[in-house]
């Protein structure tokens, strides 16, 4: 079972990228919600600390690899506000 987890974290990591790429590239948040990627962001580090607790990898490595892509994008919306 331990796969669909890893499957699940892979595609939802991964829909992070083009998002993460875009802001970086073009410097332009003026579209995304801070409140919102402040809480996503939070939750998102949450569930990182959830997957430490309950030691589980897939939760583990694509909340740790998320909240990267969240960070930085919550980063550029308050530095080019």
């Amino acid at each position: 079972m331990e796969y669909i987890g890893f499957i699940a974290a892979t595609l939802t990591t991964a829909s992070f990228l083009p998002q993460s790429i875009k802001v970086i590239k073009e410097k332009d948040t003026k579209s995304i919600s801070l409140a919102m990627y402040g809480m996503f962001t939070a939750g998102v580090f949450l569930w990182l600390l959830y997957g430490i607790a309950v030691v589980d990898k897939p939760i583990i490595i694509a909340n740790f690899i998320t909240f990267i892509f969240a960070f930085s994008i919550l980063v550029m919306k308050i530095k080019y506000k």
